[in-house]
Order: C-alpha cells, then structure tokens, then sequence
C-alpha cells in the first residue's frame, strides 16, 4: 500500500543515509521521459522539505534541460536488502551552475568531485513510500572509481569541451543551460 506524506519524517531521512543508489527521473512537455541512476555520495537532505544532489558529467544531460522547461523531478530510493521499501520525493527542481551565485553555498554540502557539472536543489511536494515487495536483493560492493578517474585525467579544459561536445543539448533537442 503507497503512503503519502507532505514531507519527509526521520525514518524517510534514515532510509535515504542507508542508501547507495538513487533514481532520478524528468520530463519536458514533450519527448523522451528521463530515469538516470546515481551515487557517489551526491544526495543531500537540506531540511524535511528540501533536498538537494550534485549531478556529475555524464553522457547526456536530460535533467538540467527538463527542469529549465518545468521543474518537475522525481526521485526513487528503494531498498535491495531485507526489508522491501520504495521511498519517492516529488518536487519542483532548480538547477545551479559553477556560474551561479548559489553553487558555493550548495557545493559545499558534498564532497569535492571532479566533473562536478550541476547541482539540483528540490523542494518537495509530496513524499511517497511503498512496499517494494518485487524488488530483488542486491549487495552492495563499492562504488566505481571509473567516473571520477576519467575526469582527473581529463582535467578542467577537457571536462569544459566535453560538455560543450556531449551535454548542451538533450535528446529532444532542448538547452541544458550548460553554456
């Protein structure tokens, strides 16, 4: 049975710390609906109302161009382990950039990342946890290094043309405001 609540209560906030791995999910007016996995200690929780993730270079950049069109995010954590549960967080999302006033004040909430390319903020609408009881066990092992290295190899310079190259435009087309 799903449960709606107007924000998160502790043992929501106590669920999110024991993850791993989330799921963002968008979606412009029109076009492809967007779902991308996370982690890498990206996640925070501002308050009961508001969270905020860093999100990391990546092959495309969907989130940034459906939030600058309506804000509407969606977000999934659900537990591999033994007790089933399916959190959700609907909100509006804002998007900050290096550029952007707001960025120190957030950045400071993760870990130092290369390739840091964005981060969300979202206030929350509404809060929603079901039971998960088909979702398999999974372990986890660690995260993988894999991202983090290609961007400290790449450097700065090279992480700026790779944007330019691979993540001003969404799949639809759209702006992602990485410009």
């Amino acid at each position: 049975m799903a449960t709606q609540f107007p924000e998160l209560e502790g043992a929501h906030i106590e669920f999110i710390k024991q993850q791993h791995i989330y799921f963002v999910a968008t979606a412009g007016a029109e076009g492809y609906v967007n779902n991308s996995p996370k982690g890498m200690d990206s996640f925070r929780i501002i308050n009961s109302k508001q969270i905020a993730w860093l999100n990391l270079t990546g092959s495309g950049n969907e989130s940034a161009a459906h939030v600058l069109e309506n804000g509407r995010m969606t977000i999934m954590f659900c537990s591999f382990g033994k007790q089933p549960l399916i959190l959700r967080l609907y909100g509006n999302a804002r998007v900050y950039h290096k550029r952007d006033a707001e960025w120190q004040d957030y950045s400071e909430l993760f870990p130092t990342q290369p390739g840091a390319r964005q981060i969300f903020v979202v206030d929350l609408a509404m809060v929603q946890t079901s039971c998960g009881f088909a979702v398999p066990y999974f372990e986890f092992v660690s995260d993988r290094p894999t991202l983090a290295k290609w961007a400290e190899n790449t450097g700065d310079a090279g992480i700026e043309a790779y944007w330019q190259k691979k993540n001003t435009k969404s799949l639809d087309g759209k702006d992602t405001g990485i410009r």
